[in-house]
């Protein structure tokens, strides 16, 4: 009914946070050829340099962003578990250093990196923090999706209940 009338839909999973304002956006897109490539000029002036592509058909944009939540959670909770062993060794390490030598040619460098090296130096035991972790529902979706498709993601699964755990007063 909408296609006679010449309504198209496209979607836009979207990552950058409230950086993207200034970093320009990471911009997953889906929906058919002809609207996407009309559209194109607006996503490239909201997306940095090769950072917007069309993925796939409605609704892919949105799927690409879910997975991608899914592997942010895995990221941030390795690095968590990485640098809360890291903050009980004997060594007495420097945690914010440690984490701004990583960002430098390290396999595990990143923007979430890049953030916790930011709040280490900030706080280097990170003691404002609370330790209560919200999720978005595109883990839960995933998780779903992964179980409808049977394919195994306990990484993603791991985190996803870390940060249930994490609003427990008592377990």
């Amino acid at each position: 009914e909408l296609a006679a009338k010449k309504i198209q839909y496209i979607d836009a999973g979207t990552s950058g946070g409230i950086w993207g304002l200034k970093n320009g956006y990471c911009l997953m897109i889906g929906g058919e050829r002809d609207p996407v490539n009309r559209l194109a000029p607006i996503f490239t002036s909201l997306a940095p340099p090769n950072g917007w592509a069309h993925v796939g058909a409605a609704g892919a944009g949105h799927y690409v962003k879910m997975v991608h939540n899914g592997i942010e959670y895995s990221l941030m909770q390795a690095y968590a578990e990485g640098f809360e062993l890291m903050s009980k060794s004997d060594y007495r390490l420097d945690l914010p250093r440690i984490a701004d030598l990583w960002m430098q040619g390290s396999v595990v460098r990143s923007w979430l990196l890049e953030l916790a090296a930011n709040a280490l130096r900030e706080d280097p035991r990170l003691e404002r923090l609370k330790g209560y972790v919200q999720d978005s529902g595109e883990g839960r979706w995933m998780i779903a999706d992964a179980i409808e498709k049977d394919v195994p993601v306990p990484a993603l699964t791991l985190a996803l209940f870390a940060r249930f755990r994490s609003r427990q007063t008592e377990s």
